[in-house]
């Protein structure tokens, strides 16, 4: 049997213990490691059935629940939520949670609390997409320092590694509790929080917080403001050189600089040494020649890892001298520079086609657990059939 349990994208609409029955019944939930129920709807009912077969999932490592909640009334989401968290909080084997894609909105995260304060051992939280709102964005983030000062009062370090909240308008009210939790959970590796309208105080907030994560390797804050005051806050990390690790800075769309001014961050990006600095993205900064000038002549000394540099959208041209020198130092590295939009859609073929090829060989190798209703009506009926005839004699 595959320790794999997938209904992924089937579009079922699962409203009662009935409708879930059938895909549930046979399994052994003890040998299930991985569970994907996204691109279905779970209703009440259903999620508690569900919630008793994940009880006795002893082996999961993996619980995606992304986009399982289309279509649902306001009043169901957070019962089915908190049969479904519930059920997780004692799994000690559980590394990611996925509940992405998911309209919780301010008013039904509550149901998660108990799950993301007591289950202390998994390592990557997946909340993209659920418009939490600067509210229940507060709210996601202290259950998630108090989870981290309970595992300290423990003698205990945060396993929490990788934290993914973009999407959320999650602005500059949540922050600084966002903040606060990343300091306590020290251990993080890669922290994505895009597109949530974070302006510049909570920008520093979050910085600050953050700096203390001396692991962090990826960094994304695209879509967000970062001015004057959110740049300095990210140039004092940058100079006191803490992200050791760091190979993946996105800053993309984060207003790093007026028209016509050197980006402070670009400044010292160029200066201070970050040599495992693999993928740099600056799109749409108002960044011209002189910022991209400083980084072409700091790229060797200090950056001497980057193999992609993602530039479009900022005021450049592709003949401009600096433009060229680290065109031609990423190109002798097998690295790139993203300077337009053609650039991005031929990069986006060759990582959908890369991606396809791993869907593909993924479903030569593992087979997904599905319990269909074991027979149809119409099977049915011909057996029944088949059997009076059987009875018939001559």
């Amino acid at each position: 049997m595959s320790s794999v349990f997938s209904l992924q994208g089937r579009g079922l609409k699962l409203d009662t213990r009935a409708d879930i029955a059938p895909y549930l019944e046979g399994v052994d939930p003890s040998k299930i490691e991985e569970i994907h129920f996204g691109g279905n709807t779970i209703g009440v009912e259903a999620a508690e059935a569900l919630a008793e077969f994940l009880q006795k999932a002893t082996s999961i490592k993996v619980a995606d629940f992304a986009d399982i909640f289309t279509g649902r009334l306001i009043s169901e989401i957070p019962q089915a939520l908190s049969s479904i968290c519930d059920a997780l909080i004692d799994k000690t084997s559980l590394v990611e949670i996925n509940l992405s894609d998911n309209a919780f909105g301010g008013r039904s995260v509550d149901p998660m609390v108990p799950f993301l304060i007591g289950n202390r051992s998994f390592q990557i939280l997946r909340l993209n997409n659920n418009g939490l709102g600067p509210a229940g964005g507060t709210v996601i983030a202290e259950a998630l320092l108090q989870s981290a000062l309970l595992s300290k009062k423990e003698g205990k370090k945060s396993n929490l590694r990788t934290v993914i909240c973009g999407r959320n308008r999650l602005e500059d009210g949540s922050a600084p509790v966002w903040g606060q939790a990343f300091e306590a959970h020290g251990g993080l590796e890669e922290i994505r929080m895009p597109q949530n309208g974070i302006r510049m105080s909570g920008i520093s907030n979050l910085v600050q917080g953050i700096s203390h994560c001396a692991s962090l390797h990826t960094l994304d804050l695209e879509d967000n403001t970062f001015g004057d005051v959110g740049s300095n806050a990210l140039v004092k990390v940058l100079e006191s050189k803490f992200w050791k690790q760091l190979e993946n800075l996105i800053l993309s769309d984060c207003h790093l600089t007026d028209e016509g001014d050197v980006s402070e961050v670009v400044k010292t990006l160029s200066e201070v040494e970050n040599l495992k600095l693999k993928r740099l993205h600056l799109q749409n900064n108002n960044l011209q020649e002189s910022s991209f000038s400083l980084l072409a002549e700091g790229i060797h000394k200090n950056l001497p890892a980057l193999k992609r540099l993602e530039i479009q959208w900022n005021d450049v041209d592709e003949d401009d001298e600096s433009i060229q020198s680290l065109i031609g130092t990423l190109t002798k590295r097998g690295g790139k520079v993203i300077i337009d939009d053609e650039d991005e859609e031929e990069e986006e073929e060759e990582e959908e086609a890369a991606e396809a090829e791993v869907e593909a060989e993924q479903a030569e190798t593992a087979t997904e657990v599905e319990q269909p209703p074991a027979q149809s009506v119409a099977d049915k009926a011909a057996d029944a059939l088949a059997d009076a005839l059987s009875k018939v004699t001559i």
